[in-house]
């Protein structure tokens, strides 16, 4: 007698944990195949999942192994579906949230708007973390319980007034301008390159990433991210190709891949392709990851790619050895240099068309690029005379 066939339910409001649950948990194991098939008895009924209005769909399970694949798949696409540090962010706030709601006695499931709108007053005057939030630290906490939240199959409504009128008055009383990073204009990318020692495999390096990242007008995470030719390493955002007049950047982004073009440079001790390509013959690196790590003593290149964290620290460094800004005090400089100070430095150094600068820095809106322009265009258009004054 052949075992009976178990049956579940499927639902058009299933999220995809819960169907790979379901395909774990009712895919037979050997030794109870092995048990039922020894008795000739039926394997036990598993309680089916309730289905909602007209959509269940009965599914034996027998027809539901070879899912089990592509439950793997989906899992990688998943993963795939943001980047490595979204995702921590995301953990770490999902685990604020947890620890908040433990001490407070209230549940964090199902989810409640009226718990969350406490939650967020809790951010905004510091009792949840002992100073304050920033807006943008709280706005960031709401994406992440949402994110946490639609990753366990339920919706949390961020337009209920208990978030967003709370959420409104935060932002009108605690909001401020943003604090923008201090571009790394041309002449302070040439004071910092010459604090860089030539003579050794980190000096080198630190050198390419300098001129890539500013001439690309690249955010750190780009940077670090590249491979020398196309998926070369699993964490790959990119590849970079080499050619006579320049060097193209194929660089997979949020909104999908773009391409990067770098011209050479008027004179080699300034070209980023030049530097590239002294970084990649000296360290003898003909596959995977662009920048790696540098490791006895200068002398010797690591296999794995440079976290992006090490783009801010180098630039913060250089600016501060090349005495860039060196007008304020040393704690208000160290504080205005960050990766972003390179992208921000092409976009108001490049005496070019709006568009070309809103093109290389991968920028939806010309607006967008326009935030990023520090100094350049400032009272170009002078309304004032022009109105007669």
């Amino acid at each position: 007698m052949r075992p009976a066939r178990r049956q579940i339910y499927m639902t058009d409001n299933l999220a995809l944990s819960d169907v790979m649950l379901i395909i774990e948990r009712m895919t037979p194991k050997p030794d109870e195949i092995a048990q039922n098939d020894a008795g000739n008895a039926p394997l036990p009924s598993a309680a089916a999942a309730a289905p909602v209005g007209n959509s269940a769909v009965s599914v034996p399970v027998a027809e539901m192994v070879h899912l089990r694949g592509l439950a793997d798949r989906a899992r990688d696409y998943v993963e795939a579906a943001s980047s490595a540090n979204t995702r921590l962010a995301y953990a770490s706030d999902w685990k604020h949230f947890s620890g908040w709601c433990r001490r407070q006695r209230l549940d964090m499931l199902p989810p409640d708007p009226q718990t969350v709108g406490l939650y967020i007053t809790a951010c905004a005057t510091g009792e949840a973390t002992g100073t304050p939030n920033a807006v943008g630290t709280i706005e960031r906490r709401l994406s992440a319980l949402s994110w946490n939240y639609a990753h366990r199959g339920q919706v949390l409504d961020r337009t209920d007034r208990h978030i967003a009128t709370v959420m409104a008055g935060i932002r009108n009383t605690h909001g401020k301008p943003p604090r923008q990073k201090e571009a790394i204009l041309p002449e302070d990318l040439l004071a910092m390159l010459e604090t860089l020692d030539r003579g050794c495999l980190r000096g080198i390096r630190d050198r390419a990433m300098l001129l890539l990242g500013f001439a690309g007008g690249l955010r750190r995470s780009e940077i670090v991210g590249l491979d020398v030719g196309e998926a070369q390493s699993e964490d790959s955002r990119g590849w970079i190709e080499i050619l006579d007049k320049g060097m193209v950047l194929n660089i997979r982004g949020k909104t999908g891949w773009r391409e990067v073009e770098i011209g050479r440079g008027s004179s080699d001790a300034t070209c980023p392709v030049v530097a590239v390509e002294t970084w990649l013959k000296l360290a003898r690196i003909a596959h995977g990851p662009l920048f790696r790590r540098v490791t006895g003593k200068g002398k010797a290149v690591g296999a794995d790619q440079l976290n992006d964290k090490q783009v801010a620290r180098l630039v913060k460094a250089a600016a501060l050895a090349a005495g860039v800004r060196g007008d304020l005090s040393e704690d208000a400089r160290g504080a205005l240099f960050a990766g972003h100070s390179l992208r921000a430095g092409l976009a108001s150094s490049a005496e070019v068309d709006e568009r070309y600068v809103q093109k290389q820095l991968g920028h939806v809106s010309a607006e967008m690029t326009r935030r990023y322009q520090r100094r350049r265009d400032r009272f170009r258009v002078n309304l004032t005379k022009a109105a007669g004054l």
